[in-house]
């Protein structure tokens, strides 16, 4: 059984990445403006995918610190130990990169990249996608384009690098959800999900 936050990202968010991949598909024709139409959809994919991902680890962050005390911390002060773990949390305002995500699972206690890097051998390629997603989810925010992603003077991103990322962040989350499920047994004696 998987935890809330990744049947959400399973299917509501899912849905949301299928209705932008689905306007890509319904940009016909093959003239040049196409190419800027479609370059212009797998930007706002990538930006989409990287905040619906971000969105899934915020999600799946808070429901871990909520069942590590639901079993472990008298009512009155659950609440308490709640916020304060959530308080300063990067995924609130940063990018869902490595160093962010480690830094606010490692406040629960684990090693969370040693974890996932260790659930499944694909996660260290998965990871490095990730990061390459964040770095252009920040070259499109700001509009500051390295040299690697300009062709011809302008930045390039294909569809298919854009699905290559979401398929990353698919196993991710998958491992992440395994790793927190697992993590929070042992902590505290109880299946969270």
């Amino acid at each position: 059984m998987p935890s809330v936050a990744f049947h959400n990202w399973s299917t509501t968010r899912a849905a949301s990445l299928d209705e932008i991949e689905s306007a890509h598909r319904a940009v016909g024709g093959t003239e040049p403006g196409r190419r800027h139409a479609t370059q212009q959809i797998n930007q706002a994919y990538a930006l989409l995918l990287s905040s619906q991902f971000q969105a899934y680890c915020r999600d799946l962050h808070s429901e871990c610190i909520d069942r590590m005390f639901r079993v472990v911390t008298p009512g009155g002060y659950r609440t308490l130990l709640a916020d304060e773990f959530k308080l300063h949390r990067k995924l609130d305002r940063g990018n869902p990169n490595p160093s962010n995500l480690g830094a606010d699972f490692n406040r629960l206690g684990l090693d969370f990249w040693v974890e996932v890097l260790g659930a499944d051998a694909r996660n260290p390629q998965r990871r490095r996608l990730l990061e390459e997603l964040n770095e252009w989810r920040n070259a499109i925010a700001h509009h500051d384009f390295g040299a690697p992603m300009l062709r011809t003077g302008r930045p390039t991103l294909h569809l298919a690098q854009v699905q290559n990322w979401r398929r990353a962040c698919d196993g991710l989350a998958h491992s992440f959800d395994g790793v927190m499920r697992n993590y929070i047994h042992r902590a505290s004696g109880s299946l969270p999900w």
